[in-house]
């Protein structure tokens, strides 16, 4: 596309968003084209907290399709549109309300916190939600004396048991795309930058998290590298977040600690996409009530923890 054909095509977006009273909300790990002309970029939590104050209309939410769903639980009677309904999460894909109804019956009493990487089925079935950057937070205001069940990331909720202490029942689902940042690429990584501080997001395995220097959220990545003296710092996550890295960090340079850390499904969205669901308001991603009144409280739990 010419510089021209982008530049009109980013106004006419402007324009009807103005016309459609919307917002358009973007995850850290979308293109960076879509990031530059969001109202919002953040991670998971920054997100569903923009989407519960939002006033706007229609909420254009450029993620995947868990996110809109959640927007849709938080904000009743607003239009969430996905711009690509392929844009799923393999890991929320992994458990479904069913199989989350039948687990708790193997564990009478116990109480379930559900990762916001998650349909709202299985929100509807869960205690209390959870992102990277609170889960730790969410599992410390938890009775301590009462059986936890985590779903659906292992690795997030083993993070969590090492950093609390408390013992977990996690179920076995992961994120692929963080399966591919490995303790040998982090140590790889290491030699061409010595000195150079590794972050990685939890949702790595145990391995990638023992040999980085920081487990972190991606918002806990932007607020790191805003407060580090390094020039430079080797990043463990998506590789969408670099982009607001360097904006948010100029002079500094950001490393993948592998270039192969890429989610098909973030990068489905494009501006042509975002036009098109602006003008024709697709694709409405809307949730049953009884299970969006339950999500809700799930969600809402997790968000009155500040």
């Amino acid at each position: 596309m010419s510089e021209t054909a982008r530049d009109a095509l980013i106004e006419r977006i402007a324009e009807l968003k103005q016309q459609r009273h919307a917002v358009i909300l973007a995850h850290n790990y979308q293109r960076e084209e879509v990031q530059r002309i969001a109202d919002y970029t953040g991670d998971s939590l920054e997100l569903a907290r923009r989407a519960a104050r939002t006033t706007a209309e229609v909420i254009v939410f450029c993620g995947v399709t868990f996110m809109a769903e959640t927007a849709a639980v938080l904000c009743p009677g607003r239009l969430v549109l996905l711009p690509d309904l392929r844009s799923g999460c393999p890991m929320a894909d992994m458990i479904d309300g069913a199989q989350l109804r039948a687990w708790k019956q193997e564990h009478p009493g116990a109480l379930v916190v559900c990762y916001v990487n998650s349909t709202a089925e299985v929100k509807a079935e869960s205690d209390i939600c959870c992102t990277s950057a609170n889960a730790i937070e969410v599992v410390q205001s938890l009775p301590a004396d009462r059986e936890v069940l985590f779903v659906p990331d292992q690795y997030l909720g083993g993070h969590v048991q090492r950093q609390t202490g408390r013992s977990l029942v996690l179920w076995p689902g992961f994120c692929p795309t963080h399966q591919r940042i490995t303790a040998e690429a982090i140590a790889a990584r290491r030699a061409e930058y010595p000195g150079a501080p590794v972050l990685v997001h939890p949702e790595c395995t145990p391995e990638a998290a023992a040999a980085a220097d920081a487990v972190l959220s991606t918002g806990g990545m932007c607020r790191y590298a805003s407060g580090s003296p390094a020039s430079t710092l080797l990043i463990g996550t998506e590789t969408g977040i670099l982009f607001r890295l360097g904006q948010e960090n100029p002079g500094k340079r950001f490393v993948p600690v592998t270039e192969d850390a890429v989610c098909p499904n973030m990068k489905r969205i494009t501006l042509e996409k975002i036009r098109h669901a602006l003008e024709e308001l697709t694709h409405p991603i809307t949730v049953p009530e009884d299970t969006a009144h339950a999500a809700r409280a799930a969600l809402e739990r997790m968000l009155a923890l500040g």
